[in-house]
């Protein structure tokens, strides 16, 4: 039978030790509570196998051996990401990448985008160093709606849009989900405003590739409750506090701000 945390000792000092690990920006809690089952991590130089284990300020962490730094106070970033730009940290090819959007202040925090937009689409995404809200933001169960805008070529046909709001199989056997869709016109060609609740691979670039809609621009322009706004292209501001308590909140997690 696997190893499974020990129950959690009532009026302890400190903080869990998962929750510690976290707090330095090394990892989630749920990677933290691998790390610490796996016997990977030392407290005060001892190997600790408990993720409820408490620790103390003074109570140096390792991981592997290295010590980990103090803890953070988390960042929260809201990047309009522009075109030709990639959504990691480093790329191989020799890319930009949305890092490069970022002020040497903010390059310094260990941020890491939150989901992806595509090299060529553009608009709203987050990067923090909040592995936990991350990691819950990612996953399908704390999913959020996105709004798109996006321009396509020419008109597009009621059947189109018909086929959208009802939900669609992609080509490659995909089964998606109703999308809320409304149309445009603009000046020959069409904008459509999309919402999403699902977090398939560019799935707004299959469904028009399957509808035989071609693409001239794709933004983000909202997720969940947050919205882009005025935001310049290329430019990062760090979110509200209320922003950042209702972005928790959609995640299942305490409003406040953790460090």
């Amino acid at each position: 039978m696997p190893n499974q945390p020990a129950p959690e000792p009532e009026n302890q000092d400190g903080v869990r030790l998962n929750k510690a690990i976290a707090a330095t920006g090394h990892c989630s809690r749920r990677k933290a509570d691998e790390l610490i089952l796996a016997g990977r991590v030392t407290v005060a130089g001892q190997p600790e196998v408990n993720p409820a284990r408490h620790v103390l300020p003074f109570e140096g962490i390792a991981v592997d051996g290295r010590v980990l730094s103090a803890p953070q106070a988390f960042t929260y970033l809201m990047l309009n990401k522009p075109v030709h730009v990639v959504c990691t940290v480093s790329d191989p090819e020799g890319r930009p990448t949305v890092l490069g959007c970022l002020t040497a202040e903010y390059k310094a925090l260990r941020l890491y985008p939150v989901g992806r937009l595509d090299y060529f689409s553009e608009g709203l995404l987050l990067l923090t160093n909040d592995g936990q809200l991350a990691q819950r933001l990612t996953h399908p169960r704390h999913h959020q709606p996105k709004t798109y805008e996006v321009l396509v070529r020419g008109t597009v046909p009621d059947e189109a849009l018909k086929i959208m709001r009802r939900g669609m199989r992609l080509a490659e056997g995909d089964e998606l989900l109703p999308v809320d869709v409304t149309a445009q016109p603009v000046s020959g060609n069409t904008l459509l405003q999309m919402v999403l609740r699902q977090g398939l691979n560019r799935q707004i670039r299959r469904m028009c590739r399957d509808l035989g809609l071609t693409i001239l621009r794709l933004c983000r322009v909202a997720q969940g409750t947050l919205r882009l706004g005025d935001l310049a292209s290329g430019k990062a501001r760090p979110l509200t506090e209320g922003e950042i308590a209702r972005l928790r909140e959609s995640a299942g997690l305490p409003a406040g701000l953790q460090t």
